[in-house]
């Protein structure tokens, strides 16, 4: 499980660019995780223990899993707005786990070019879906993030949401059955919560591996990507889709991702991790770093 090399550059490019404070983060990263006594990380031994267990290893420093800390979920539409309602009713008129949910977070955006890639794969694909889709930053604002005519030919299968969208509530929707996501790791959690197998396009810094733990785990499918510069076509895309939402080839994504929804939502269980974190700083004060 590694990085790919368009990724390990443009990760490279980023840690090096300053920033408002002066210090690069890569090396705030490194000041860190030398300062600090133990790492702390939002996860658990039933999804990466190996891992878990590898990254002890190798920062010689206790490894803490404190749980998914999956969020609640609240289904009422009690306070909704108007774009939530529309949401909710669209949803409401499609079959059961007939819909796949596209989101890229919040932090990092695509750029023009692979937004219309993803667009004409949705498009080629022919699956119901909702689009949660916000303008890439440095776009002007009258730029146009979607290939011509595409809110129109998709119309009767797709609903584009520009802007925020109720994310949890969306993929707890009994319509939806499967996750287009950016690979951040509190969407991967809220994907497996709702027991949505996930085809998974990674944008920038830890996603990468996010995706490739997904697709190792059986969670997901990775979007094919040119190694070297990470471009991608509407075929890429529409067959990942495919695979993860209808082919046979895919039902095993399906079950592992329903299995793992189990592990995600037994609160008693996660809740010992979290237990355990307290109990770990409880009978650690005097830790020297």
């Amino acid at each position: 499980m590694a990085y790919k090399l368009h990724e390990v550059r443009r990760l490279f490019k980023m840690a090096r660019l300053p920033n408002p404070s002066g210090v690069p983060d890569a090396r705030r990263f490194k000041m860190a995780l030398e300062g600090c006594r133990a790492i702390a990380l939002r996860s658990c031994e039933e999804l990466e223990s190996e891992w878990l267990i590898l990254l002890e290893e190798i920062i010689k420093k206790p490894i803490v899993p404190v749980g998914l800390l999956p969020p609640s979920v609240d289904e009422r539409n009690e306070n909704a707005n108007e774009s939530e309602v529309e949401i909710m009713e669209w949803l409401g008129k499609q079959r059961s786990k007939s819909v796949v949910y596209v989101a890229l977070g919040t932090e990092v955006a695509m750029n023009t070019e692979s937004l219309h890639e993803l667009a004409l794969g949705l498009e080629t694909a022919e699956l119901p879906f909702v689009w949660g889709l916000r303008k890439p930053f440095g776009l002007s604002p009258d730029g146009e993030i979607l290939p011509e005519g595409f809110e129109d030919r998709t119309k009767d299968f797709g609903l584009v949401v520009k802007g925020w969208a109720p994310q949890v509530k969306i993929l707890a929707h009994e319509s939806v059955g499967g996750f287009l996501t950016h690979c951040g790791w509190s969407s991967i959690i809220e994907g497996l919560q709702s027991g949505h197998p996930l085809v998974l396009l990674p944008v920038d810094l830890d996603q990468g591996l996010n995706a490739r733990l997904m697709e190792e785990k059986g969670f997901g499918v990775e979007v094919e990507r040119n190694e070297e510069d990470g471009c991608f076509n509407k075929e890429d895309v529409a067959k990942a889709l495919r695979l993860v939402m209808v082919d046979e080839e895919g039902e095993s994504y399906r079950k592992r991702a329903q299995k793992m929804m189990e592990v995600v939502r037994d609160k008693e269980r996660q809740d010992k991790n979290v237990d355990g974190f307290i109990q770990f700083l409880a009978t650690n004060r005097s830790l020297e770093a």
